[in-house]
């Protein structure tokens, strides 16, 4: 019976280096006080309005008060699309 081939297994060679990639972070510092400012002045707008029976903030605005303190807040949750 004929023998068969013996394979040579080729020597180790380890796998490529990984190869790392600069991440550019910018400073997103002034996120997070503006986006908590910004929620918080919304709130205080609401509360003082009804706590005021709608005299304060700005009593021209009337309900629309309510509308100025839920813009606030909502730009706050614009803001916090910034954060990483």
């Amino acid at each position: 019976m004929p023998k068969s081939r013996i394979r040579k297994k080729a020597d180790y060679t380890p796998p490529p280096a990984k190869q790392t990639t600069a991440i550019k972070l910018t400073n997103r510092a002034w996120v997070a006080p503006v986006m908590l400012a910004m929620f918080l002045i919304g709130l205080a707008w609401i509360v003082v309005f009804y706590v005021t029976d709608g005299s304060l903030p700005i009593d021209a605005l009337g309900n629309w008060n309510i509308v100025v303190g839920f813009g606030f807040i909502a730009a706050g949750f614009g803001v916090s699309t910034q954060w990483k």
